[in-house]
């Protein structure tokens, strides 16, 4: 039988890995080549494989060494983030926080999850809604934090990442190459006038309005069901539709930001680490969109 794989040759593994030398990674661990060598010697044992070729200038990856390097990146996350948790005072209190429909089922669910799961002392408060009802909620605490999105550019709060919003048409259906051009459309926008409407009206598109709804889940069924295309966040778009770019005559409506905003009238450190989780949720959207 072999042995079991311990962490610390995992975490050392990782190290020569990045390096890609013995003498190298001694110093960013702190021990000596000799007991660097040994530990993966050991791992190498301990699997049955070699993991790196030697070489004069270094060392480089086999192909089992490079099979392994998401694996063992995985279990070291995996055990930080235990000992993170673990370690970490227990939160309780109520944190409330406003978020956009847009990401209601797609961006915050996992990182509100994952906070419920972390601090299950504390009362969580989702109020799921537009951006300017969560704010006036947020100036009248009745909010802590608010996700908002930012198209006048106020540069208030903290820009979680930037998710244009574009018109969006069914893959099926092809409702864009209608004329007049049946459009979904929020009931009494102001948000759709001034900007929605407009980017037609300024490229001289002709349209009507063919659905209108409350919410954006509501413009998405139009849109699935051929009824209408419409306005979407990018990073929203459902399966079965795409993105109608300049190639086929639509401009994007906005270049809106996502923005985190914060009560002034209470703080607490579970609102702070809600914050810190909502904005690590954003990381995957805000990577591409600020490269």
């Amino acid at each position: 039988m072999q042995e079991p794989i311990e962490s610390d040759l995992l975490r050392t593994f990782l190290v020569v890995a990045e390096t890609s030398n013995f003498s190298a990674a001694a110093q960013r661990i702190g021990r000596t080549q000799s007991a660097v060598s040994t530990q993966i010697k050991r791992l190498e044992a301990a699997i049955g494989e070699n993991l790196f070729e030697r070489g004069a200038r270094g060392v480089l990856l086999t192909r089992q060494g490079i099979q392994l390097v998401p694996y063992a990146r995985r279990v070291i996350d995996l055990l930080n983030e235990a000992a993170a948790t673990i370690r970490s005072k227990p939160l309780d209190g109520p944190v409330r926080i406003g978020i956009p429909e847009e990401y209601s089922q797609t961006v915050l669910p996992a990182a509100l999850a994952a906070f419920a799961v972390r601090h299950p002392a504390v009362e969580v408060t989702v109020s799921c809604d537009y951006t300017v009802r969560n704010l006036a909620a947020l100036e009248r605490d009745e909010l802590d934090l608010a996700v908002v999105f930012d198209w006048s550019d106020q540069n208030k709060g903290e820009v979680l990442c930037v998710d244009p919003t574009v018109w969006v048409t069914s893959m099926v259906h092809r409702l864009h190459d209608l004329d007049p051009l049946p459009i979904a459309t929020y009931r009494n926008s102001t948000w759709s006038r001034d900007f929605a409407l407009r980017s037609l009206e300024q490229i001289g598109r002709n349209y009507r309005i063919a659905f209108i709804a409350d919410t954006g889940s509501g413009l998405k069924n139009a849109l699935t069901a051929g009824l209408a295309v419409t306005t979407l966040s990018r990073s929203s778009i459902p399966p079965g539709c795409r993105e109608l770019t300049a190639e086929d005559g639509f401009p994007p409506v906005d270049s809106s930001k996502v923005v985190l905003r914060r009560g002034t009238y209470r703080s607490s450190e579970a609102v702070r680490e809600l914050a810190e989780m909502v904005r690590d949720a954003f990381q995957p959207i805000a990577t591409p969109a600020m490269a």
